[in-house]
């Protein structure tokens, strides 16, 4: 295998375990929030019950997210020194802003949050809650401001081939950024709330019955319920900026080879970009149209436009973005249906009766936000390509001269080492709920502040 294609999955493999902690920590830092005000508001001890559980999973996220960021970031100066050197006036003062409004706000209100509750005043915990969550937010804005600036540059001009900065606001406020970061938060929201829903039907299924246990449960498939309709028509939205910037992503999303009207929506199919066709296809007629364009007769582009004469390909290799795609799709598709049944049972039974089918069900659904991020990352990445950045640095020019037996030595050693992390990672999730289980998060917790405290920390 070759340098460009081996450095291509290696950093593939560390943005795909990075980002796994990120899509935890944005949403979960504003859920903890929530839980610290309702006990705030209420004085019941199972908001802090499931706070001081949830903080940990937050800490634990937070922790494998930065250290993993670090192992990424180290890639573009091994791997792909061409992309500094091309857009690095963009791009370094964008990964700069992060770290100055982003991270330096976690790590000052981080140690606050995490060990501050019967330390220091109820308001200043609250507000280093708040604090973190927000630069949890802030951290992904900045990264989703560069990734989208990627796919759709504007705001420059090239020097001697080098990009110079003309407009910071039309970079930060690129066409697709407001798309794909409410997209992106929206993930984040729909994979915290099926994490907390599954781990707290696993809770219900190992015989917790805590209050806090159902509560997190009827919190999760709220959430849920609520998130992933709004995240449908969001990823509508963001497709059909797609379709605006890059055609080709989205004929390759559809497995579409000839631009027209009346085109299906594929089902399923086995893309063969050799013949330029599809084999053992199944589809609905008009449907892509209807989807993309909103009418039978709109017209959707076709991969074979993006074919030079000397049959040099500008468009993304198909498969993957094609099954990506329906990877993700599917997941949407079953998240909803899982929410909306909880929902339904929730208002007929309540969360102490739910059914033990449905709890193994909901329990089985607790990382499927992940899958259905990492599928979407792969479709708006892989869908990219040959492009680095669009129509500015293709992914070839950039990559390092190095020799491919380093890149796989290493890619190896990546890979060996997340699966390590990632597997330890699920199996601490679960021994802490084992552990809670048996009363280690029950309102007797000596970390949990006492009802009387006041603004001061004194306790009455």
């Amino acid at each position: 295998m070759e340098t460009l294609l081996l450095s291509r999955i290696q950093f593939a493999a560390n943005i795909s375990f990075h980002i796994l902690f990120p899509t935890i920590t944005i949403a979960l830092g504003w859920v903890l929030l929530f839980f610290r005000l309702r006990f705030a508001w209420t004085r019941d001890p199972k908001w802090m019950a499931l706070y001081m559980f949830w903080v940990k999973v937050f800490a634990l996220s937070f922790a494998l997210g930065v250290v993993s960021g670090i192992t990424m970031s180290f890639q573009f100066g091994t791997n792909w020194p061409g992309f500094m050197e091309r857009v690095g006036n963009v791009a370094g003062p964008l990964l700069a802003y992060e770290v100055l409004t982003a991270f330096f706000l976690e790590a000052v209100f981080l140690g606050i949050m995490l060990f501050g509750a019967r330390r220091v005043p109820t308001w200043l915990h609250i507000t280093a809650t708040g604090l973190v969550a927000f630069g949890t937010t802030m951290s992904a804005f900045w990264i989703i401001v560069l990734n989208s600036w990627m796919h759709t540059p504007q705001g420059y001009e090239l020097r001697d081939g080098i990009v110079h900065a003309t407009d910071w606001l039309a970079i930060v406020f690129n066409p697709s950024m407001p798309y794909r970061l409410t997209h992106m938060l929206l993930a984040s929201g729909l994979t915290v709330a099926f994490l907390i829903a599954g781990i707290s039907a696993f809770r219900r299924l190992i015989g917790d019955r805590d209050p806090a246990v159902d509560t997190g449960l009827r919190f999760g498939l709220i959430l849920g319920a609520g998130l992933i309709p709004i995240q449908i028509y969001a990823g509508d939205m963001h497709g059909l900026n797609t379709l605006e910037h890059q055609p080709q992503k989205v004929a390759a999303m559809e497995a579409n080879w000839e631009t027209g009207p009346n085109v299906p929506l594929v089902l399923f199919a086995l893309p063969d970009e050799e013949a330029r066709t599809n084999h053992f296809e199944i589809a609905i007629p008009n449907g892509a149209s209807l989807i993309l364009q909103h009418s039978p007769d709109g017209v959707v582009p076709g991969l074979n436009d993006f074919v030079a004469e000397d049959g040099t390909v500008m468009h993304p290799p198909v498969a993957p973005v094609f099954w990506s795609f329906r990877v993700m799709v599917g997941t949407g598709m079953l998240m909803l249906a899982v929410s909306w049944l909880g929902a339904l049972l929730l208002w007929r039974r309540g969360a102490g009766a739910l059914p033990r089918p449905f709890l193994f069900v909901t329990t089985g659904m607790a990382f499927s936000g992940w899958l259905a991020t990492l599928a979407g990352w792969y479709t708006t990445e892989i869908g990219r390509q040959p492009w680095l950045v669009q129509g500015v640095l293709t992914t070839e020019a950039a990559v390092a001269d190095v020799p491919a037996p380093m890149v796989l030595g290493t890619l190896l050693a990546y890979l060996a080492v997340y699966a390590v992390l990632l597997t330890t990672y699920i199996l601490v999730i679960f021994y802490l709920a084992r552990k809670a289980a048996k009363g280690d998060a029950t309102p007797d917790d000596p970390r949990i502040p006492q009802v009387g405290i006041t603004t001061s920390g004194a306790t009455s």
